[in-house]
């Protein structure tokens, strides 16, 4: 998943709760400003941001190994 999926994902969750940006934003205590970079794919957004806002739309985050061939 790149940040693009990443972001779409995130905003369709919202979307599907019937959440604004604002109300969002507020849920993890960040900026609107900062939910809409998330949102669009913008690749400077932190870790703990990503995760704050994954939790208030009762999202996981989790990692895997991508096993490629030598």
């Amino acid at each position: 998943m790149d940040v693009l999926e990443l972001g779409a994902a995130l905003r369709a969750r919202r979307r599907a709760l019937h959440l604004t940006q604002n109300e969002t934003a507020d849920l993890a205590d960040i900026s609107t400003r900062v939910l809409s970079d998330l949102e669009n794919g913008r690749e400077t957004v932190r870790l703990d941001i990503l995760t704050a806002v994954a939790t208030a739309l009762g999202m996981s985050l989790s990692l895997s190994l991508k096993v490629t061939q030598p």
